[in-house]
């Protein structure tokens, strides 16, 4: 007799399929007919169990006999340490195989494959997005594209911070199916590798048979056997043995590349997955797919997406990438230092692109236009044709110099209007206002539109150069791909009369920095720039007499370095002495008489005068003694802590007598009663301080001629700021690695932070 609960068997099942491909019946046609539910029907053509009065009424139905088709208890009824036993066995006879497929990574131009997990593994843990990120549906705001560059400025890696993160051995173990979903390069195939190395060697699914399957691969083998035969091919098991260890539910099923596979292939993968995930449910299944592939329905599978890495994982891959000496810490500070290119870290592909450069000079190369020229053919030709993938293309007329073309000419009309991201029909049309200039394009409008589509979905897909930020909201997949397009399309038109426009905007200076490494020659560009700079503060008296000021003080002290390092010197000196209140200075004097007043120096300070300070963006090491005073003196009356003001007083004693004398003038104005009195004293400085506080600053102008109270209005503040700034931009760009003529570099360094009058004085010699 029958149990309560019937599937069919494997033979039953073709004849299943075969009777309703037969009589045309869908399995919404063979539910109404039967009078069952759409979801027996379903379990019924999948071989899962269903009620046994609906397995007869179904069979009848299809003119079946219900007792030919039917799995008969004795192929089901297992003993359960029979199989566990087999599949110890069996995990043991695959550990080699299953080490040589997955056991190493060997990606871009690295010599030799590396470990991929145990001691000297390269494998960073990861975390999954339980909600995909472009599936979310967000109003594109105003405020998005602000936020960017105001609170963001250097990537956009950080707009899915606040979505839930699991790590990806969590999720594993509350979902049996699960479809993951990932930029190229975001370590798709590594997660697979490393799940089934974590199975075998007994951490993860440790009774489980951990089955690797490249799908791409799987598809184009001679003669297409199914997924059933190719299992039991690969790890050499009897089809009843298998059948019995993935009815038992002991196989952990891992499907990788989906997207690799080739259209003509596409729909018999699907089928394969579909039908073998649903016969053999029991079993845990992973498949990987690039996020905006084809879209692909998977109704028992739960779809994450793989994220971004974030900076503790960048740090832990670059601890494994460089395991011995400092070569990760100083690779995770030099990610520090260059914002940009920490951004591109956050793909572990990059990632490991960044890790290969870095490693041959301990450093990354000074003209990051290249790094990222690198970085992007990997994505735009060099990933897929290292691992021999074909994809239909869409546009296949366009080369990758046409694609670079059409990316340049979005992202720089879209950094022009400061947007950052796109909604689907703006970025079509962006990609259509391209196309239709290509001999190639129809000309009717319909098929016009579509291609401008398939472009975008071609673009997002295979090169993860677009990305969903939410649904139908775009971006570029990192804000300095962007500005790097940009770049390239303000070089290959000459633009540099527009872009010297944009030279106050903080937001366009890694354009500039990236075009002048694009350049040929830079030097009509920097000419223009220096032009612009010195015409920012031209009409202001008031800002003039401040460059004059740092002219002359520059030329007043000695010191063994250019002249416009020692203006770029007092023109730092000014910012620090600019103070909008006496709260500093009141502090700074206060130290001073306690100096003198309680003796808080109790042995002789070692003086060095080699004092490090920052001119711009580099390190200075002042072996003038005229700078180092001036640098102690102005730091310690802008932070006004006690050691830089007994330092200043040290060397007081050598280089500035008249100051010294000047200071001690005003500790003798304090009442000699108060000497030993701490209490009365603050009460007696918080009457005095504020006389005190103006005669030190008074002394420190006479006999220094810095510390000086420019009054400057808001405005003129602005100017300044803005002139520091593209100075330094302008200075970036000369040091970067770019051609600059040597008459060229000469006159920029000769009239740097000049006033006009000077200047037009040079000009004239």
């Amino acid at each position: 007799m029958a149990k309560r609960s019937c599937r069919a068997s494997q033979n039953g099942l073709k004849e299943i399929r075969q009777k309703c491909n037969t009589a045309g019946l869908t399995q919404e046609g063979l539910a109404e007919t039967a009078g069952v539910s759409r979801s027996t029907v379903s379990s019924f053509v999948a071989g899962r169990a269903i009620d046994r009065n609906n397995f007869v009424e179904l069979c009848t139905v299809l003119d079946l006999n219900w007792e030919d088709i039917i799995e008969r208890p004795a192929e089901t009824e297992l003993d359960n340490a029979e199989i566990n036993t087999i599949v110890q066995a069996i995990r043991e006879q695959i550990k080699p195989i299953i080490h040589q497929k997955c056991g190493t990574m060997r990606v871009l131009d690295m010599t030799q494959p590396i470990e991929l997990t145990g001691e000297r593994g390269i494998y960073t843990n990861v975390n999954l997005l339980e909600r995909v990120v472009g599936r979310k549906r967000i109003e594109i705001a105003g405020y998005w594209n602000c936020w960017v560059e105001r609170f963001n400025p250097c990537g956009l890696n950080r707009l899915t911070i606040d979505e839930e993160r699991v790590p990806e051995l969590e999720a594993l173990e509350y979902y049996s199916k699960l479809l993951v979903l990932g930029k190229p390069g975001a370590g798709k195939t590594t997660l697979l590798k490393y799940l089934a190395m974590h199975c075998v060697k007994g951490n993860f699914q440790a009774n489980c048979i951990p089955v690797f399957i490249t799908l791409k691969d799987f598809a184009e083998l001679e003669g297409t056997p199914g997924l059933f035969t190719y299992i039991s091919q690969s790890t050499e098991l009897s089809p009843d043995l298998l059948q019995k260890i993935l009815q038992q539910g002991q196989m952990l099923v891992l499907l990788d590349g989906l997207d690799e596979v080739r259209e003509e292939h596409t729909k018999w993968i699907l089928k394969q997955i579909l039908e073998f995930s649903d016969q053999f449910y029991r079993n845990q299944f992973v498949i990987t797919c690039r996020i905006a592939a084809e879209e692909y329905t998977f109704e028992r599978f739960t779809e994450v997406e793989l994220a971004d890495f974030d900076k503790d994982q960048i740090a832990i891959f670059a601890r494994n990438w460089f395991p011995w000496g400092n070569l990760a810490e100083n690779f995770i500070q030099k990610l520090k230092e260059n914002k940009p290119i920490q951004e591109l870290a956050s793909n572990p592909l990059l990632l490991t692109m960044l890790c290969l450069v870095f490693g041959e000079n301990a450093d990354f190369p000074a003209n990051r236009s290249e790094l990222y020229k690198e970085g992007l053919d990997i994505l735009l030709k060099k990933w897929d044709a290292k691992r021999n993938i074909q994809r239909e293309q869409l546009y296949k007329n366009l080369s990758k110099k046409g694609k670079e073309d059409l990316l340049s000419q979005i992202a720089l009309k879209a950094f022009e209007q400061e947007e950052y991201f796109f909604k689907r029909k703006t970025l079509e049309n962006y990609v259509s206002d391209f196309i239709c200039n290509l001999p190639q394009v129809n000309s009717d409008p319909e098929i016009f539109q579509m291609d401008g589509e398939a472009v975008l979905k071609s673009i997002e897909a295979q090169h993860g150069l677009f990305v969903e930020r939410a649904k139908d909201i775009y971006s570029f997949s990192h804000l300095t791909f962007q500005k790097y397009f940009a770049a390239r399309e303000i070089t290959k038109n000459s633009a540099y009369q527009d872009l010297v426009q944009h030279l106050t905007e903080k937001r366009w200076h890694e354009v500039f920095l990236l075009t002048t490494n694009m350049m040929r020659n830079a030097d009509g560009l920097l000419m223009l720039m220096k032009q612009k700079i010195d015409a920012i503060v031209d009409a202001s008296e008031e800002l003039q007499q401040l460059l004059t000021w740092i002219d002359r003080k520059a030329g007043s002290v000695k010191a063994p370095y250019k002249s416009s390092t020692v203006r770029a010197f007092y023109f730092d000196c000014y910012y620090y002495s600019t103070n909008d209140d006496d709260y500093a200075l009141n502090i700074a004097l206060s130290i001073i008489f306690e100096y003198t007043m309680f003796n808080a120096l109790e042995k002789e300070m070692n003086i060095d005068y080699r004092i490090d300070c920052r001119v711009g963006n580099k390190e200075l090491t002042l072996d003038s003694k005229d700078l180092a005073l001036d640098s102690i003196l102005i730091t310690a009356l802008h932070f006004p802590r006690s050691d830089n003001l007994l330092r200043a007083l040290e060397y007081n004693l050598e280089l500035a007598p008249e100051l010294k004398w000047a200071i001690q003038g005003l500790n003798n104005q304090i009442p000699s009663e108060l000497l030993d009195d701490k209490e009365n004293w603050q009460i007696w400085w918080k009457t005095n301080r504020k006389v005190l506080s103006n005669q030190l600053r008074t002394a420190i102008i006479e006999h220094r001629n810095i510390g000086h109270d420019w009054q400057f209005s808001d405005e003129q503040k602005q100017l300044l700021q803005q002139y520091y700034d593209a100075n330094k931009l302008l200075m970036d760009c000369l040091n970067s690695d770019c051609y600059v003529s040597r008459d060229v570099r000469q006159e920029i360094e000769d009239t740097l932070l000049l006033p006009m009058s000077e200047i037009d004085r040079i000009s004239k010699l």
